[in-house]
């Protein structure tokens, strides 16, 4: 009687893809006929290998479903491959689409994007930077020039490069990429004035833990003194950050004896509370008072009295960040600071006061 035939695993897996999970980097080398330096220049440099020996690299990478080891391969380059990158928050339009394009420009180059998000809180932020340094990012991105006092310092020691973001300053010593946010408001204060207004309010970020506000702030006052104006304590408030926060300093100001003629949001979320505030109260604007705001968020020019505005452009500085930061990797002290021009956006929510109005009728 005829033996029955053993079927091996062998005979079973062939036609299939080998399993990834003993695969090498030799194994990838043999399999595409190559050597392990140059699986090892594919993986790394890429640029320096031809279009076709990196096809079939890639090719073999795949059919075996070889992943390359992080640490073996941070081992080898020094470098990790990772970039990292602490926000104030995410529920910011702008920082978003910065955050978006950041990791579009490291991806494009075989970076990967780790993410932090501070509160606007100093202590937090350097924890989250100092956990990222741990895990080998190989350079870091951050907003405003303002942190933790031990922040600058952990980076010179660790050698790791890094940029600024949202802001720009002449002569600042760290790389920076973003509007001058005083001159922006200086330039936004002085619009204003020559529209006719003489009593401003402002409804400022709180300023403590966040330059960029600080600077906006400061930036309305230099404005108003250069004109011989200023600002009352009553209409000069400031509160955390969020819409419903900005609808209360709103009341706050008009509730006076003497309510201003504009009111200044210091960034797009008190744009809006603020506005949709004045709507439920019954304002008519800009007859009574013209209502400006910053961030330009897609939603300020929507609403049913769109909102005047400072526009900064979030994609440009992400962008930037980008390409600083890889520049930097390749070649330190290559990169050089970029300053981002702001723009004032003229809409409905914003006129003359009412007695320039009545004067020019």
């Amino acid at each position: 009687m005829a033996k029955s035939k053993k079927t091996t695993t062998e005979d079973a897996d062939a036609g299939k893809k080998p399993r990834s999970s003993g695969v090498t980097l030799r194994d990838v080398a043999r399999f595409a006929g190559v050597s392990s330096a140059t699986v090892s220049r594919v993986m790394n440099n890429p640029e320096v290998v031809s279009d076709e020996l990196r096809s079939r690299i890639m090719v073999a990478i795949e059919h075996l479903g070889w992943v390359p080891h992080a640490a073996a391969r941070a081992l080898a380059t020094q470098r990790t491959g990772t970039i990292g990158a602490v926000f104030p928050t995410l529920a910011n339009e702008h920082f978003a689409t910065a955050i978006q394009t950041l990791q579009e420009a490291f991806e494009q180059v075989g970076y990967t994007l780790l993410l932090g998000c501070s509160q606007y809180d100093p202590e937090r932020e350097h924890r989250q930077v100092r956990t990222m340094l741990e895990r080998g990012v190989d350079a870091v991105v951050l907003v405003g020039e303002a942190h933790h006092p031990d922040l600058y310092t952990l980076l010179a020691q660790r050698q790791v490069p890094f940029v600024n973001t949202f802001a720009y300053r002449e002569g600042a010593q760290s790389l920076c990429v973003g509007i001058d946010n005083h001159q922006a408001f200086f330039d936004f204060t002085t619009y204003l004035i020559g529209l006719g207004h003489r009593r401003f309010a402002m409804l400022s970020q709180t300023a403590d833990s966040n330059d960029r506000a600080r600077a906006r702030r400061e930036g309305v006052r230099d404005a108003l003194a250069e004109h011989g104006l200023g600002i009352s304590a009553a209409h000069m408030v400031e509160g955390f950050w969020g819409a419903r926060v900005g609808r209360q300093l709103f009341s706050q100001v008009m509730d006076t004896p003497q309510p201003p003629t504009v009111v200044i949001c210091g960034n797009g979320s008190f744009a809006m509370g603020a506005m949709l505030e004045a709507m439920q109260k019954g304002y008519d604007i800009p007859n009574q008072f013209s209502l400006v705001g910053f961030d330009d968020f897609e939603l300020m020019a929507e609403l049913p009295i769109p909102i005047t505005t400072v526009r900064v452009p979030s994609a440009q500085i992400g962008a930037e960040a980008a390409r600083m930061i890889l520049a930097e990797l390749a070649r330190k002290g290559s990169a050089r600071s970029v300053k981002c021009e702001a723009e004032i956006i003229v809409r409905a929510s914003s006129g003359p006061p009412p007695k320039a109005r009545r004067v020019r009728a």
